[in-house]
């Protein structure tokens, strides 16, 4: 310091002073005292203190420190140090969320106070050299890019980070989909909504991402391997995940769906139409795809092909009843009439009628096919039941007496060599007359050349026989009016079956029996009850002696 003649205390630029000597020579090469560490806190501060005040701000703004490191400040500097290191710490690598808001404000207000601090200890501090506040104000402004260059380099890092999230979450739905691939769709169907869900977050939350752009491509995938059983021509396995992808447009952007937003549309009516058709002749089989198809696919290709293909499958199993099975084409024509008149288009109803046509001339084709296969007690169901509904049919007559045949042959099956004849025969009649000496009545089924039933009332006052006695006595108690039956037969060999009805018990048998009828006579039959042994024991029904009048043949049932 030296006294200048204004008497002003003037400090130089240097921060160590040199040895001066007085003007007016007195103590001439006696030492000067060297300045003081830092400006008094009173009075004006050292020249050019703004500048470093701008300086020492702008060096601790760059987050290095180096405000307080020109003005000697380490320990303040290290504080500097350390804030930088946290946040680095805090930031790398660098997260797609970025750095922690609270992280980040605390960054911030560390450099401000760093800065204001600086500054306010610059202003009362001389730095050695009039060039240094200026360089330290450049040097603050250069480098103040650092930390903005930093910043931009990081959120680069950042914004790829977040690229490389949402390609991951791309990854991951692509690996659910191709796990789903292959298997049955109801199984997995929570892992395609899944990789649904990542696909369109992707798309309509980031849009402009990398991830976004591969989406529909991806998209295109996942309707290939929902869509597979379609392509593999399982329609009725398509069914349900292509009605699944078409209500995709429901939640799914049809910007991002693009063109395959309606393309389920006509596979799902193929798939419909043909999971139907492969359906068609079960009862109730093919009618909720067919219906469905109807309904929501009205003026498609498929719904046009509805009634031909199931006029065309009613004209196969017709003509099928000329054939070996002509039971399961009946059971098929049953179902294909059901089908039609359960779906909406009028015209597909109409082909009931010739499903019911077809049907009736089943039931009666299958009852003489039962028949002919030996299967008599079907038979007789089959033709009983085509008899009592067909009741104006034609072959209703004669269904019945295929009936009585084949109950006849069921017990005796020697009756079911051959079909009943359609016709009577011509040529002379002989007379049956068969003589009830049962307690109960009694039906009598006759198959032959003619066929037919007639029934006998129970005959009152008559009794039981005894094995031995039956034979002898039957119907031979004079004066008694037993219960009777003409019948005229055709010659030819005939087969009976006594049913005894009302007044029998459940131990009273059936009892079927055979006999040729010869031009020229007449012939008699009796009927009668003979009682078991007390010991249960089955006797055996007596032989048919067949002859003529003068020794009648006789037909027994044992008790």
């Amino acid at each position: 310091m030296r006294l200048d003649g204004g008497g002003t205390v003037m400090e130089s630029d240097d921060r160590y002073g040199v040895a001066g000597q007085r003007d007016d020579g007195a103590g001439f090469g006696e030492p000067v005292p060297p300045p003081p560490s830092r400006a008094p806190d009173v009075g004006p501060p050292p020249p050019g203190a703004p500048l470093r005040a701008a300086g020492a701000a702008l060096l601790n703004l760059t987050g290095l420190g180096l405000g307080y490191a020109l003005l000697g400040r380490w320990a303040r500097a290290a504080l500097c140090w350390a804030a930088t290191a946290a946040l680095l710490w805090a930031a790398l690598p660098a997260d797609p969320d970025g750095v922690p808001g609270g992280v980040l404000a605390g960054y911030l207000f560390v450099l401000v106070l760093a800065a204001a601090d600086g500054a306010r200890i610059a202003r009362r501090s001389a730095l050695g050299g009039a060039w240094r506040p200026v360089l330290a104000v450049g040097l603050g402004v250069v480098l103040l890019a650092v930390p903005a260059g930093g910043a931009a380099v990081y959120g680069s890092a950042r914004d790829e980070a977040r690229e490389q999230m949402l390609l991951d979450r791309l990854a991951a739905g692509d690996e659910r989909v191709a796990a789903a691939s292959g298997q049955p769709f109801d199984s997995v169907k929570g892992e395609y909504a899944g990789a649904l869900d990542v696909y369109r977050a992707l798309g309509e939350d980031h849009p402009g991402s990398r991830a976004a752009k591969l989406v529909p491509d991806r998209l295109k995938t996942y309707y290939d391997a929902v869509s597979a059983p379609y392509a593999e021509k399982r329609h009725c396995e398509a069914v349900a995940p292509l009605a699944y992808l078409r209500t995709l447009p429901d939640s799914v952007d049809e910007k991002l769906l693009g063109a395959l937003a309606a393309w389920p549309d006509e596979p799902l009516a193929t798939s419909l139409y043909g999971c139907g058709v492969s359906r068609l002749g079960v009862p109730g089989g093919g009618g909720t795809e067919l219906g469905e198809l109807l309904r929501t696919f009205p003026d498609s290709a498929s719904a046009q092909q509805v009634g031909p293909a199931i006029g065309k499958r009613i004209k196969d199993q017709v003509a099928a009843l000329k054939g070996a099975e002509p039971c399961a084409a009946t059971e098929v024509l049953r179902g294909l009439g059901a089908t039609a008149s359960e779906l909406p288009a009028e015209g597909v109803k109409a082909l009931r009628a010739d499903a019911d046509q077809g049907v009736e001339d089943g039931v009666y084709a299958c009852g003489v096919d039962q028949f002919e296969d030996g299967k008599f007690g079907d038979a007789r169901t089959t033709l009983t039941d085509f008899a009592r509904t067909y009741k104006s049919d034609g072959r209703a007559r004669k269904a019945r007496n295929i009936a009585i045949a084949a109950e006849i042959a069921d017990d005796r099956p020697a009756a079911g060599k051959r079909l009943p004849p359609s016709k009577r025969p011509g040529g002379s009649r002989m007379e049956l007359v068969i003589s009830n000496d049962a307690p109960n009545a009694v039906e009598v089924l006759y198959t032959g050349p003619v066929t037919g039933t007639v029934t006998l009332k129970a005959c009152g006052g008559c009794e039981r026989y005894s094995a031995s006695a039956g034979a002898r006595q039957a119907c031979g108690a004079s004066g008694r009016n037993y219960p009777k039956a003409r019948l005229q037969l055709p010659a030819g060999e005939y087969h009976f079956l006594y049913k005894h009805g009302t007044g029998a018990t459940a131990r009273v048998d059936s009892y079927s029996s055979g006999t040729k009828v010869q031009p020229g006579y007449t012939y008699t039959s009796c009927t009668y009850v003979i009682e078991r042994s007390p010991f249960d024991l089955d006797l055996p029904l007596l032989p048919d002696p067949i002859q003529p009048v003068i020794s009648p043949w006789g037909a027994g049932s044992s008790r």
